[in-house]
């Protein structure tokens, strides 16, 4: 039995257009998990520590101080 055979037969592929129809598989697979996901949870917080990106706009302080080292070098 070839590499190749066997990769066929395991999944496994270098085909750029096999590749892409299985990410966008895998893709839709991932958005039909978060939909689900939502829709059972419904509008219930963040978990305690996380921070929602879109709300989070507090300025780092670390951030800034090593932005203004970066500039000065």
């Amino acid at each position: 039995m070839s590499d190749k055979s066997s990769d066929k037969q395991n999944g496994l592929t270098n085909d750029p257009q096999e590749l892409l129809q299985a990410k966008h598989a895998a893709d839709k697979q991932k958005q039909q998990f978060t939909n689900f996901a939502r829709s059972v949870s419904g509008d219930t917080p963040t978990d305690q520590g996380q921070v929602s990106a879109d709300s989070h706009h507090e300025p780092d302080q670390q951030n800034h101080m090593k932005d203004q080292e970066n500039r000065m070098m």
